[in-house]
């Protein structure tokens, strides 16, 4: 089965969402990251828009992020747009720690915010406080992590890509590439959605593969890892990262093995654009981080102002979309832009 006819499915949710996005005239105002236990407002999400007369609202937005991972300054970069847009007072934190990441949902739940975006990476530690959120009368909706548990804690909908289905998708392309030994790294050990791309990678990958733990949070520990596996397993012909910043430490790795292999990643940043064109990375899985942080921001505004809710409770799918050589010129000024 080709990769296109493959993602047929899923892309249909995806150009859902896409549309949304294309209908964006603002750019986005940046302000300061609140991390590890502090919810900072978004300089620019108070700015009003022309002809906006819906009342103000404030929205708490809280990832899992890393410091330091670009793939959640673009999930960031949606969520201003659409705040600046929908007249929107964005607060945002992150914690990559499960339980702290709950604290900063009970904080926003006691500034009694209007809205909670939330990831739901360790849905265990999560749920209490998603669900103090949803007790409290006010809105959820989770992004990125938590298509299977963002229903049964009360939240609203949820957006994001299908991390199983993704890792499929990988598998068959890997196949096509005529892959026959890859690692599949993983960055954070227990974090439910990347476990879920390496085990729908394995699924249709027809050859040998192995997942690799790594610290994300120690880049030298992460070079010195993959080095060495590649080094020790020298018949390995592709390595799969979850992550750009992953990828773009696996390049020097490869090249300080003196190994053959080849790369290919999930998510992508403006850096790894520029890696695929070159032909460094074979190809990027792009789950188009912008559409999570713009509609979920959307979504809270619509509930708010008309009681909609889009997909109508179920999933609503951003991505998989397969990004190679060939299309890579096509995406790649959004990518310089910060937008994909």
């Amino acid at each position: 089965m080709s990769t296109r006819n493959f993602l047929q499915r899923i892309r249909r949710g995806a150009f859902v969402a896409a549309a949304t996005a294309a209908a964006l005239v603002l750019a986005a105002c940046s302000g300061p990251a609140g991390v590890n236990g502090e919810l900072n407002q978004n300089s620019g999400g108070t700015q009003q828009a022309a002809g906006i007369d819906t009342p103000p609202l404030k929205v708490a937005l809280i990832t899992h992020a890393v410091p330091g991972d670009t793939f959640w300054d673009v999930v960031r970069k949606g969520a201003e747009t659409a705040a600046a847009k929908d007249n929107v007072e964005l607060l945002y934190s992150s914690d990559p720690d499960g339980a702290r990441q709950a604290q900063l949902v009970q904080q926003a739940v006691d500034q009694n915010v209007d809205g909670i975006i939330v990831t739901l990476a360790k849905p265990d530690a999560m749920s209490s406080a998603v669900e103090s959120a949803v007790d409290a009368g006010i809105p959820v909706i989770t992004i990125n992590a938590g298509e299977n548990e963002y229903e049964a804690m009360g939240a609203l909908a949820h957006f994001g890509q299908n991390e199983t289905v993704a890792g499929e998708a990988a598998g068959t392309q890997l196949n096509e590439l005529g892959a026959k030994n890859i690692i599949c790294v993983i960055q954070e050990q227990g974090q439910i959605a990347l476990e879920q791309r390496c085990e729908g990678v394995e699924s249709t990958f027809e050859g040998k593969s192995e997942i690799l733990y790594v610290n994300s949070a120690d880049m030298s520990s992460v070079a010195s890892n993959i080095t060495a596996k590649l080094q020790t397993s020298t018949d390995i012909d592709y390595v799969m990262t979850l992550g750009a910043p992953i990828a773009m430490t696996a390049i020097d790795s490869i090249a300080d093995a003196g190994s053959s292999a080849k790369l290919a990643t999930f998510d992508m940043n403006a850096e790894a654009i520029k890696e695929l064109q070159d032909g460094n990375i074979q190809f990027i899985v792009d789950q188009q981080p912008y559409l999570q942080g713009y509609e979920a921001v959307d979504g809270i505004w619509l509930y708010a102002t008309n009681g909609n809710v889009q997909g109508g409770g179920a999933p609503v799918y951003t991505g998989p979309q397969i990004v190679t050589q060939e299309n890579a010129d096509a995406v790649a000024e959004y990518a310089a832009n910060g937008t994909r």
